[in-house]
């Protein structure tokens, strides 16, 4: 098993796929995806287009559908809901496809959906993705971080270091055996860091502060709390993720 981490989509290498990928946007698409998943959607289709998801999603009775979108961190006008994993109430998802675009996270899930094994990762369920994985055994495993409009954003690194946490004590490896890359290595210092308080460390983080700035902080708080959920949304067929 070799375990690589990637900043942002753009880094990934140019025509590969991996055996499992583990898209990660903290702040806030795959903890709002777990969370909507956890709470009872029937699935979340994600979209890099605004216009496609209002055009896919009209095919979808009103009544079983949520419109999600988000841009800058605001709620796109016409949507159902912003990109806050504490609207995805049971009484709101149960039963309704969640229908979502973000500035960064569906990006990333995008350029990964070839890969054989599709996952979405946040601190909320990280011991679900690696229990998932280590039952699995993927060869080659990649942590793609959502980053902020192509550039490195802590959290989801720190959330790559998490997972690659997870990954060593229960596999017994090494770093150096599980390493693929040097980022890897990065990311999981960085985790190990600032692990007992990484409320601190999104208060430091640009998109955590331009969260703040809109009055999200309940949601920063949300989001860094580690292993709530026991649900790992998994890609059932290109930019449809499911509950495993």
């Amino acid at each position: 098993m070799k375990l690589f981490v990637y900043h942002t989509p753009e880094l990934t290498p140019t025509g590969l796929v991996p055996d499992c990928a583990i898209a990660v946007d903290v702040l806030r698409a795959t903890s709002t995806i777990a969370t909507a998943l956890n709470a009872g959607a029937e699935a979340v289709q994600v979209f890099s287009d605004m216009d496609k998801l209002m055009f896919i999603s009209e095919e979808w009775p009103a009544e079983k559908r949520l419109r999600a979108g988000e841009r800058g961190g605001a709620k796109v006008a016409g949507c159902d809901l912003g990109n806050s994993p504490l609207d995805c109430t049971p009484e709101l998802m149960g039963g309704r496809r969640l229908f979502i675009s973000t500035t960064n996270g569906t990006r990333a899930l995008q350029r990964v959906q070839d890969a054989a094994i599709v996952l979405a990762g946040a601190f909320i369920n990280r011991q679900a993705v690696v229990n998932y994985i280590v039952a699995k055994q993927p060869q080659n495993i990649w942590i793609v971080g959502s980053g902020w409009e192509g550039s490195f954003s802590m959290e989801d690194t720190a959330c790559a270091g998490a997972i690659t946490d997870g990954l060593l004590t229960a596999t017994g490896l090494s770093i150096g055996e599980l390493a693929g890359n040097d980022e890897m290595i990065a990311a999981y210092t960085l985790f190990k860091h600032w692990e007992k308080d990484l409320l601190q460390l999104m208060h430091h983080a640009s998109h955590g502060q331009r969260l703040l700035r809109l009055d999200c902080h309940e949601d920063l708080k949300y989001c860094i709390e580690m292993d709530t959920l026991n649900v790992v949304p998994v890609q059932r067929e290109p930019g449809v993720l499911v509950k495993h």
